[in-house]
């Protein structure tokens, strides 16, 4: 275990929060302007779990503004700055709470659509292989095991779901008529490339990105890429070593504490168990791993 201090909850006084999910809290700086707080809460199931992770979201901050800044050249992002000290109003006066975890955004109108991608036959996908020969509609080729690579990967959209609620997959079309064809395909566009070419670097670092979602949003006319990037709590990472198709490769998140969760005896909705310290300090040990060999 580390040192950190285990941020659960944030309170800025003079701040209006105006949301707070299963790891963020949101903020109202001004009509133009958010303040996201990465906590260091932690999810299983989409239930919140009573214990964090110390720590856990400084890493996912670092890991996305790697993300951020390393993509620029291909997309705009809504991040404007991430040093405390230098945000306005009531802000500074928090660093105690915010350092190393806050990014003051621009106000994008968010596209209500999670942009999935997929490069691997895991997770949902493989279960939806099994059953159908297809992952969310589109039909893949016969034989493929779990984890099975794919030489093309597959964008595969699904709704935004609210806390405690699970998100839903759609099709593309389905997509299209929520966000307009033109956007839809913009998004699909984006999404694979940008997956491509994680994929591709993460792999000379020894790591496989087998699948990934990204949140878009539109900012006075332009399509950017907001809330995270790339983190391990919005995509799947394994260990190339560890690697073996037809497995399902241990992943470099949250996936100790659902293995644990997964011997309890608990039907998957609040409270949840309480996590024991091992299992918090084995998890963070794969935060910190994945994060330090991919921005090294």
């Amino acid at each position: 275990m580390t040192a950190e201090k285990e941020i659960l909850n944030t309170e800025i006084n003079g701040l209006k929060r105006i949301a707070r999910g299963k790891v963020r809290d949101i903020y109202e700086v001004d009509a133009e302007r958010l303040l996201l707080v990465t906590t260091d809460r932690v999810s299983a199931f989409d239930v919140v779990m009573t214990r964090g992770i110390p720590g856990r979201g400084k890493l996912l901050t670092q890991i996305s503004m790697f993300w951020f800044d390393y993509f620029k050249d291909i997309v705009g992002n809504h991040v404007l700055e991430t040093d405390v000290t230098k945000m306005p109003g009531p802000i500074p006066k928090h660093a105690d709470q915010l350092e190393g975890r806050s990014m003051l955004v621009k106000r994008a109108k968010i596209f209500p659509v999670e942009c999935v991608v997929r490069g691997y036959v895991a997770g949902s996908g493989w279960k939806d292989y099994q059953k159908t020969g297809a992952i969310c509609g589109i039909t893949l080729p016969a034989g493929l095991k779990q984890a099975s690579r794919l030489e093309k990967p597959i964008f595969t959209p699904a709704t935004k779901a609210e806390q405690g609620e699970h998100d839903e997959n759609i099709s593309y079309e389905e997509a299209a008529k929520v966000i307009g064809n033109t956007t839809a395909g913009k998004l699909r566009d984006l999404s694979l490339t940008i997956y491509s070419r994680a994929r591709e670097y993460a792999a000379k670092r020894g790591i496989i990105l087998a699948d990934t979602k990204f949140e878009f949003g539109e900012y006075k006319g332009q399509i950017i890429l907001c809330d995270e990037v790339l983190t391990p709590d919005s995509s799947r990472y394994w260990d190339a070593n560890e690697y073996k198709e037809g497995t399902s490769p241990p992943s470099f998140d949250k996936q100790i504490i659902r293995d644990w969760l997964e011997t309890q005896v608990w039907d998957k909705s609040p409270p949840p168990p309480r996590l024991p310290d091992n299992v918090i300090g084995r998890a963070l040990e794969r935060y910190e791993e994945v994060v330090r060999r991919l921005t090294r």
